[in-house]
């Protein structure tokens, strides 16, 4: 499990290392799916069908504004990313068959798959055929992260956070 997470974050930081000073945290994914991804890592391993976690205090957990965190975890749940209850003892948490989704599919709930395939200096037509100035140096690079969002689950991830206060996002 600590391998697959050093595996995303190689990953990630090979990408970025490209970037130098540029603002390299939009160019890959937004604030919403690192949030969905933070959710989804604590929801992963702190909650389930008897232990729900309440949107107030996931989103203190994470760092995330509230209400911003709400609108990121609707729409994780209406996709069947993570399960929510109603009422009294509701709250979020993972099923047996969430725990089945990959990364990727986290990350394309609340952005698309448009950020981690689009062009990082933003030009329409930038593939293989009409490569940008940083096609060839970051190409590879991204198509790694992507791939490594594909094939980690969340399963794979759950129980990598062991206490509360190990919570270093």
């Amino acid at each position: 499990m600590t391998f697959i997470i050093k595996r995303i974050k190689k990953s990630f930081n090979l990408y970025r290392a490209f970037l130098l000073n540029a603002d390299y945290d939009q160019l890959m994914i937004s604030n919403s799916a690192k949030y969905a991804l933070k959710a989804v890592i604590y929801l992963a391993s702190y909650s389930s069908e008897s232990k729900k976690v309440l949107v107030r205090d996931l989103s203190h957990h994470i760092q995330a504004p509230e209400q911003y965190l709400a609108k990121v975890v609707q729409e994780l749940t209406r996709r069947g990313i993570i399960s929510s209850t109603r009422g009294r003892n509701g709250g979020l948490f993972l099923k047996e068959d969430n725990r089945t989704h990959s990364l990727f599919e986290v990350v394309s709930a609340v952005d698309g798959v448009g950020d981690i395939e689009s062009c990082v200096l933003g030009y329409e037509r930038c593939d293989l055929n009409n490569p940008c100035p940083l096609h060839d140096l970051l190409g590879i690079q991204k198509s790694q992260f992507r791939k490594t969002l594909e094939s980690t689950k969340i399963r794979d991830i759950q129980g990598y956070l062991d206490s509360e206060e190990e919570l270093n996002f």
